[in-house]
């Protein structure tokens, strides 16, 4: 008997190991740098430089993380790639999130598939409160880099997409970057424009994953010829608030053009 409490504890203590393993890699604070050039006349210029982050869902945004982002240098504009919270975030924790992430640049949003589970209502409202911007099917310049512009796309959970009409003044810019919080958006807007910078988040990188097997592939960053697609891993957790083998992840993107 001693024999089965003692296998009995060594199992328990290996999962609980396992499991507090994957609850605080589930609270790292990574910020992942990528840089690529755009430059249609190969001559040096300027830098455009985007902070993205997507899948916050019940996470706080803390001094160590803007920290970690400052440290890559001024940023021009702050993109919330979508489930900025879910069903149960409190308001307050959700408004000293977007407090803290406007204080590093203009930002913008665009719905994800959770967001609309604490009310619509007070989503804009807060948004509205830190002078950000809801791209919903919309564009806007980029202030300080005219020749850019940013497009979003509502959530297909929405019923709302339209990709047309987020690009529909793409022939406006020089250059573009377009924001979708699901990367199967991409195979539409790439049917419209080639844009020099796409975002997305929503998948969580399958989130807890054993090698190659997991709901859904790891996040990545593609660059060719100036083109480069971001599909990140999202900073929170959803359902369970464990990773393994998809570490949480926000993104520097410097642009040079």
């Amino acid at each position: 008997m001693k024999i089965v409490f003692t296998g009995l504890a060594f199992v328990s203590g290996m999962f609980g190991s396992i499991f507090a393993y994957m609850f605080f890699y589930a609270k790292r604070k990574n910020v992942v740098h990528h840089s690529f050039s755009v430059r249609k006349d190969g001559k040096d210029g300027k830098e455009l430089s985007v902070f993205f982050i997507s899948d916050i869902h019940r996470r706080r945004i803390d001094g160590q993380l803007l920290r970690k982002v400052k440290s890559f240098g001024p940023i021009d504009i702050v993109i919330i790639g979508g489930d900025l919270a879910e069903g149960g975030v409190p308001l307050s924790r959700v408004d000293r999130n977007v407090k803290s992430l406007s204080k590093l640049a203009p930002l913008f949003f665009i719905w994800g598939n959770n967001d609309r589970e604490i009310g619509e209502d007070a989503i804009r409202n807060i948004i509205a409160k830190h002078q950000g911007i809801i791209l919903e099917n919309t564009d806007a310049i980029i202030e300080g880099h005219p020749m850019w512009g940013i497009c979003g796309t509502d959530d297909p959970s929405s019923g709302n997409v339209d990709v047309q009409a987020a690009l529909k003044n793409e022939g406006n810019y020089s250059y573009l970057i377009v924001a979708t919080h699901t990367p199967s958006l991409f195979r539409k807007v790439e049917t419209i424009c080639t844009p020099e910078l796409m975002v997305a988040g929503h998948m969580h990188g399958g989130q807890i994953r054993f090698g190659k097997f997991a709901l859904h592939p790891l996040g990545r960053f593609a660059e060719v010829d100036g083109k480069a697609r971001l599909i990140s891993n999202g900073y929170g957790t959803s359902v369970v608030p464990l990773r393994f083998g998809a570490a949480p992840e926000s993104h520097v993107i410097t642009i040079k053009y």
